[in-house]
């Protein structure tokens, strides 16, 4: 029997630093979604595909086989039997997962890939709809929010780190735009699943949620 662990919430709450934090305390493979975007965007570049042409994108979907895998503790993106992790980060396989992930082709692609590494191992997941879409049956569903000024002031703080001049109240307001349209799509939109525990990380730093998250799924699995 493998575990799984979804976690999701609205951008900035540091759902994958935790995912990332917590698969290594349980030997989990942390599942990196865009990285499977990516991988899908590699083949429909190698395949000569238009980003526009959605009945392609649609049929090649068909052909696509995506895993994660660890050697030495770092990722490894395997695409058809080829580990295409180097290639992955290119500004042309970028442009190309933006234009392909609005598809449904490709999003109905992915889930069915992400549900099939879950079934033959253990892994933790991040995302908008993980719990209510792609794991509605995770062993443990983590709903991670904080507030709009926690998530902002964090934000605010890597991009002084990083020698830039921000604007807090902008940073805000990107957020707030951005959880209104999260929870506004059409397709997943982001909501906590009704058997999702709450955590909340506005007054809480890295271990202190990491430990909460190993607590939770310590205590279903002892049950």
């Amino acid at each position: 029997m493998s575990y799984s662990i979804a976690i999701d919430g609205p951008a900035g709450a540091g759902k994958s630093t935790i995912a990332k934090r917590v698969a290594k305390e349980l030997g989990f493979i942390y599942v990196d979604t865009g990285a499977m975007y990516r991988a899908m965007a590699v083949y429909f570049l190698d395949k000569g595909i238009d980003s526009k042409d959605e009945e392609g994108i649609a049929r090649a979907c068909g052909s696509v086989s995506v895993k994660i895998m660890y050697e030495n503790g770092a990722q490894q993106v395997i695409l058809n039997g080829e580990n295409v992790t180097s290639r992955l980060r290119t500004e042309e396989v970028g442009r190309m997962a933006s234009a392909t992930a609005v598809y449904a082709s490709v999003r109905t692609k992915l889930v069915e890939l992400q549900r099939e590494l879950a079934a033959g191992t253990d892994v933790i997941m991040d995302g908008r709809d993980i719990g209510t879409c792609v794991l509605p049956d995770a062993t443990v569903k983590i709903y991670l929010t904080a507030s709009v000024e926690a998530r902002a002031r964090r934000r605010y703080d890597e991009l002084v780190q990083k020698g830039e001049t921000p604007q807090l109240s902008v940073i805000k307001e990107d957020i707030e735009k951005r959880d209104y349209n999260d929870m506004h799509r059409d397709i997943s939109p982001l909501r906590r699943a009704e058997d999702a525990h709450l955590v909340d990380s506005s007054d809480m730093d890295i271990d202190e949620v990491t430990a909460t998250i190993l607590d939770i799924f310590s205590s279903k699995i002892k049950n």
